[in-house]
């Protein structure tokens, strides 16, 4: 295995804002071809629904179910598919399962309302979604994680029905995957993949359910199918690449450092991992354990791919020019891998998920800590958050006005729906008004 090309950089050298902005400009190339195919595929599926299904089941999904029915996973299969663990794993599972849920307990918002000085109640009613899909990658893999930070918020929020597709090789799903579907209470499983099942679950076939959001990551195909049909539903985020920065002062096991980037590297080859080092010395330290460790991962060539095109080893000056181009890169992931990180966290303003300390590791957070690992990447930390209970819950508002309330607010109404050129906006409002014994209706037609 050839060394690692890994960039290294200082912020004091003359060309690093440019060599910085090129690590900034990783953007996701449109595949022309991508958009048209999926294009075709939902079409197809909206239009002929479950034999359109059925067909790019067959054509895709290395998958011959004869019927649409027998792409559902009956519950007796995965409901036991738990007991069937190794106990390492089904404990392993269950732990993971327990803290998730404690984290998002917390996140679940509830109804309120008030009233004002005249009595009008003003408020906030609280609903859960009525159905979500759920798209977990399958195939050469298992993703029983993916499984538990999708399904684990939308139970907590109170939705009745949730739908899960995961593609499957030759109509085999991995009991690991139907355990974490039993652990998180998923209601229905289908094995079915790519844009198809996106499409599937977007516009509902005579099988498979029509839901009011899709979640959870894919490939090409499946994020540009779920960015077409935004707008039919809701989406969770159109997720890119991977990626990770890793702020260390020099004091944590350079070993430990390197591994951190692999660990974000072997993900995919557009992955992106990046050091920001406060010592030159350490900096080189990561380098060269970089070199030696390298050759002993089952993802190498992955990992070497991601660290060439996408990686840097960067020194910088000092925690304030840390802070800068962290909020600059808006990363998914961030380690804090320094003395006392918690104030410096506080100055952070971009980032997904901020890991504190040297003994926390990102991947902990992937699996097991608590907190989602469904994160905002290639720079949209800056707009967005992490998925949360809050993401599968819909606000409504509430106004109940007395007789008073409704004169006080229609006569400020009135004014303003007049300004706006809306008569009738002004009228509704005025008809309204509380009239004074005796006299005429207060601003009606004065302003016609």
């Amino acid at each position: 295995m050839p060394a690692s090309d890994i960039r290294v950089l200082n912020s004091s050298d003359p060309n690093f804002n440019e060599e910085f902005q090129r690590l900034r400009e990783r953007a996701r190339a449109d595949d022309l071809d991508v958009e048209a195919t999926v294009r075709n595929i939902i079409t197809d599926v909206r239009d002929r629904g479950d034999n359109a299904l059925l067909e790019y089941v067959h054509r895709l999904d290395n998958y011959q179910p004869k019927t649409p029915t027998a792409l559902e996973v009956p519950p007796e299969q995965f409901y036991p598919a738990l007991d069937s663990l190794p106990e390492t794993q089904r404990l392993a599972l269950e732990e993971a399962t327990h803290r998730i849920e404690d984290y998002h307990q917390r996140q679940a918002a509830s109804s309120w309302h008030y009233r004002d000085i005249d009595g009008t109640l003003l408020g906030q009613q609280i609903r859960p979604l009525e159905r979500v899909g759920v798209y977990v990658p399958g195939g050469k893999a298992a993703y029983p994680s993916t499984v538990l930070m999708n399904v684990i918020p939308a139970k907590i929020a109170g939705v009745p029905k949730v739908v899960m597709a995961v593609p499957v090789a030759g109509g085999n799903i991995d009991n690991l995957v139907l355990a974490a579907a039993s652990l998180a209470r998923v209601d229905q499983v289908f094995m079915m993949g790519g844009a198809h099942a996106i499409a599937a679950m977007a516009y509902g076939t005579a099988t498979v359910p029509r839901v009011d959001k899709i979640v959870g990551p894919g490939n090409a195909y499946v994020a540009a199918a779920k960015r077409m049909v935004f707008g039919d539903v809701d989406i969770d985020m159109i997720a890119g690449p991977s990626e990770v920065v890793v702020l260390c002062d020099g004091a944590t096991d350079a070993d430990w450092i390197a591994m951190d980037l692999f660990a974000q590297a072997e993900h995919d080859e557009n992955a992106q991992a990046i050091l920001i080092s406060l010592d030159a010395a350490f900096t080189q330290n990561v380098q060269q354990a970089i070199e030696r460790l390298l050759g002993e991962m089952e993802r190498q060539e992955t990992i070497k791919k991601s660290l060439d095109q996408y990686g840097a080893l960067i020194t910088v000056r000092g925690l304030d020019e840390a802070l800068e181009l962290i909020n600059q890169l808006a990363p998914e992931h961030l380690e804090l891998s320094i003395e006392d990180p918690m104030p410096f966290a506080k100055r952070v303003h971009h980032a997904g998920a901020i890991f504190l300390g040297r003994y926390t590791a990102e991947v902990l957070g992937d699996y097991c800590a608590g907190p989602n690992h469904v994160l905002p990447t290639s720079g949209t930390a800056r707009f967005s958050s992490p998925l949360g209970v809050y993401d599968f819950q819909k606000r409504t508002s509430l106004l109940m006005c007395t007789q008073q309330g409704a004169s006080n607010l229609g006569k400020t109404a009135a004014i303003l729906a007049r300004g706006e050129g809306l008569t009738a906006h002004a009228r509704s409002a005025e008809f309204r008004i509380k009239q004074k014994k005796g006299g005429q209706q207060p601003f009606l037609d004065k302003q016609s």
